[in-house]
This record gives C-alpha cells, structure tokens and sequence, in this order.
C-alpha cells in the first residue's frame, strides 16, 4: 500500500520496517550460506527477480518516449518496491565503477552497492554488463566480493552477441562476449568462491528463430555451447512481439541442454519503441510466465527494471500489484 503522508516519523519507520521484513521473507541472507541447487523455493515470489542497473541510467530512453524529469530509484529500493527478493546488478555506463578505479574509497562502489544487498536473497552480478561492455577482466573484482557477501551467487552476461556485421549473403552475424574457452575458465575460477555459484545469461528471441525478420546469429553457434551456462535469460525487443512468447520459448528449449533452468525476462519500458509497455501486454506475459513457472518450463521471472519504476508507468504499477497478488501462491513445479 502507498504510504500517507500523514503518517507520523515513527511509524512510518515502523512500516518501512515491517514490510522489508515480509518483503525478504528472511534477513540473514547475506550472513548465511546460499542455498544453490539444493532445495526449490516454496513461493513463487522466492523465483521472482528484479534486473537492476544504477539510477537514472535509462533517462534517455524515456525522455524520447515522452517520460520528462527521470528516475532516481536505485537497485535495492526497485526490489522492495516490487517486493521481490532477488536481484540481478548490471554494469551500465561505467556504474558502479570497478574498485581499481577508486584505490581512496574506504568501501569501493561495489561494496556499497553489495551492503545495500544484503537483506535480499540472492543477487546476481554482471561481468558482461550492459550493451555486451565488461568481460573477463571484470571477473576479478567480483570473486573477492562473492567471498566477503554470501548471498551473491554467480555472474551476469548481458548483451551476449556482441560485434555484429552484416554478411554478404545478407545475415547479420555477432561473436559471444565471452568464448567457449572463456566460458569454461569463468566457470573454474568461480571455483575461488568456495561455494557454488552461476552463470546466467540473455537471450534475444531475435537471437534465437533464423526466421525472425531482425534475426542476429552468433559464430559460433549459440546451441555449440549453452550447456556453459546454468540460467538461460529469455526477452523480447520489441513488446510487439510478446504474442509469440510460445514460439520463442519453444526456440529456446529446442536449442538448449534439457539440464539447463531457463528464465522469462519482462520488460516494462519498450526500449525498442520507447514506450511503456502496455499493460494488456504485460498481463499477458506475466501470466504466461507463471503458468510457464508452474508447469516447470522456466524456473525464474525477470522483472525490468527499478529504473522505469517511479515515472508513472501502467505497466509497472500493474506488476507491483500482481506480485502482490500471486506471489505467495506454492510452486508446484
């Protein structure tokens, strides 16, 4: 519920309180030992994720949708404004800056952002960040992280096909962000954490059908080497596109290793046209996704992102308020 600003300050602190509390579902997350692979969560809400990257960084896109004066919602308060427990950092526009960049700071950008975390469940953090920048040098600041905050587990490659060029027969044609070999180095030297941790990674629906008219392949072939990843990231572009979810996520498991979780990714602003998604579209893919989610063919829902959150959106109110309503319904899968 909105806060009245009539409440008194005390109060107010108190709600505040109380609702983080219910928000986390516990608050030792970041002082007991992730639960990676061991056991499902019992709601649906515990397989809720909110994509996350610094404040204001998508002003631009909705100031050329129409949307004037922008966002000052960070990461942390997108994920209790939607009450979601869990959270994906991603690197965008140099933010948070790497911690060799700050040798001053008494706690590196990074830290900060890590505390801010640490009442949530499990958070994610980007080594590909946004536009597909970062890469395995950005790896090196996140193991000593991981192993100060435990409730960190695994890393984030955004905007995976990267370079791309159109051919001569007409094909437009990228290389992964990271290579197999990379990959497969990432994922020994995660071993440092001392505890199981990740890799996720997004996927395009235009990434994934030969035959979508925007279609982009990957050299090497994307299904040669999904099987590095452990969380397969579905999205779609372009909102008008959200009536072939059924047909993208069939792509998307026709190509992937059956062993692989594959997760929805929810857009709330449409990049693509610079609009906000509207909300029967919304709807549509939020209940799509649970039903996906209980029948066991995905096993996360992204929400995107705490930076379109606080402009006034339909589309975002309506899933706060959808969250709210299933999100304490069991999993049955």
């Amino acid at each position: 519920m909105p806060h009245n600003s009539a409440t008194p300050t005390m109060t107010r602190r108190a709600l505040l309180g109380s609702t983080a509390l219910a928000a986390a579902g516990s608050l030792t997350a970041g002082s007991a030992e992730p639960n990676v692979g061991k056991s499902s969560p019992s709601t649906v809400r515990d397989r809720f994720w909110i994509f996350t990257v610094g404040a204001g960084l998508d002003n631009k896109s909705l100031e050329l949708g129409g949307i004037r004066g922008g966002s000052r919602m960070t990461p942390a308060e997108g994920a209790f404004w939607l009450d979601v427990p869990n959270l994906l950092l991603i690197r965008s526009n140099e933010e948070p800056r790497l911690p060799g960049d700050e040798p001053q700071r008494t706690k590196t950008s990074f830290q900060q952002y890590a505390i801010s975390f640490q009442p949530l469940k499990k958070v994610v953090w980007s080594v590909v960040g946004s536009g597909g920048k970062g890469g395995m040098a950005e790896l090196d600041p996140f193991l000593p992280l991981a192993n100060e905050f435990s409730n960190l587990h695994g890393i984030y490659l955004d905007d995976f096909i990267i370079d791309r060029k159109k051919r001569e027969d007409g094909r437009v044609v990228g290389r992964p962000a990271l290579s197999p070999d990379e990959l497969e180095s990432a994922r020994s030297r995660l071993k440092a954490v001392g505890r199981p941790q990740e890799i996720w990674v997004t996927l395009y629906s235009h990434e994934l059908a030969p035959d979508h008219p925007r279609f982009i392949g990957c050299d090497p072939a994307l299904s040669e080497f999904l099987h590095l990843f452990d969380v397969l990231t579905l999205w779609t572009w372009n909102s008008d596109e959200l009536t072939n979810l059924d047909a993208s996520l069939a792509a998307l498991e026709a190509a992937a290793p059956k062993d692989r979780r594959i997760a929805l990714g929810m857009y709330m602003w449409d990049f693509f046209n610079r609009k906000p998604v509207p909300v029967e579209r919304m709807e549509h893919q939020c209940e799509t996704g649970l039903k996906w989610l209980q029948e066991g063919r995905i096993h996360e829902m992204i929400f995107l992102a705490n930076t379109v959150l606080d402009v006034g959106l339909p589309s975002a109110e309506f899933a706060r308020q959808w969250i709210a309503r299933v999100g304490n319904q069991p999993v049955n899968a």
